[in-house]
């Protein structure tokens, strides 16, 4: 068991200690590499997945209910939490619904539960990101508008596969191979870049980023295991919903604090301390559901 979960974990923390290290030497400009993983290579990879013959949309409905609660369920938590420290919501409750999985998430689900599950985990991330780019961004000024959710190229390339995979249309060969290529690339590129972002880690909020780190998985836990039972998922699908339920806070949190100026210090410290946790608590998820 110990080297199934070394197994698992020490290529995905690897990677992120090689953009941790090279970073604090080289302190490279990552925005280029991180506009492309965004624009190109997870779009690739969403659309890849979802127009392969081995999805099934109509195997994943019960998956993707558990995970909107996974996501929506920890707002209450992060509600209670936050007045409780006199936090405001609008800073605390974001980093604690929206977690990280994209750069942890799906290398981290593709090691743990095989390339066979990998699209599971897509439908996952897919979740995540519609609801961030939703509801996060509501949380955080109510008056905006989500016309602009349709210019993302994740969102676009969501739409596209979907359309395809529910008309049974599959590309050709040598259509989907390129595209599957540059899917591939998107992995790798996520962890190194998260190592990167570690730099920048401001201890001066480290309370808040303590308890951002203890909240965000035991928050998510709370509402995945009543979501398990309810919906009677197969057990890999159980397996899954705990591991995604436990991931920390997205990378994106920071961004969208920063974009609407919703103390982007503060949730910068919830984001990279809640992923540095991680380290202790994947582990131990990992452990009780392998």
């Amino acid at each position: 068991m110990i080297w199934q979960i070394i197994n698992i974990l020490f290529p995905v923390f690897s990677i992120v200690a090689v953009g941790y290290l090279y970073a604090r030497r080289h302190a490279p400009d990552m925005a280029a590499a991180n506009t492309l993983n965004i624009d190109v290579f997870v779009p690739a990879l969403v659309f890849s997945v979802l127009t392969g013959k081995s999805f099934d949309l109509t195997q994943y409905q019960a998956l993707t209910l558990g995970g909107i609660a996974v996501i929506l369920g920890p707002a209450l938590v992060a509600w209670a939490v936050a007045r409780m420290f006199g936090y405001a919501f609008k800073t605390f409750a974001p980093p604690m619904m929206f977690n990280n999985s994209g750069n942890m998430g799906l290398p981290l689900m593709l090691l743990a539960f095989g390339e066979q599950m990998l699209p599971a985990a897509v439908v996952l991330f897919i979740i995540e990101n519609t609801l961030h780019f939703t509801v996060g961004v509501k949380i955080l000024d109510p008056r905006a508008s989500l016309r602009g959710l349709f210019r993302i190229p994740i969102f676009i390339a969501t739409l596209a596969g979907l359309t395809l995979s529910l008309l049974q249309i599959h590309l050709p060969v040598v259509i989907a191979t390129p595209i599957e290529m540059l899917g591939q690339i998107c992995i790798p590129l996520m962890l190194f870049a998260l190592g990167v972002r570690l730099i920048h880690i401001d201890w001066a909020d480290w309370k808040i980023g303590l308890v951002g780190a203890v909240t965000a998985p035991l928050s998510g836990l709370i509402f995945a295991l009543p979501a398990i039972a309810l919906l009677d998922l197969p057990r890999i699908q159980a397996a899954m919903l705990l591991v995604f339920a436990a991931l920390p806070p997205a990378v994106l949190n920071y961004m969208m604090a920063e974009r609407y100026g919703q103390q982007p210090r503060q949730v910068a410290s919830i984001v990279m301390l809640g992923n540095l946790a991680s380290v202790v608590v994947m582990p131990v998820v990992l452990a009780l559901v392998l």
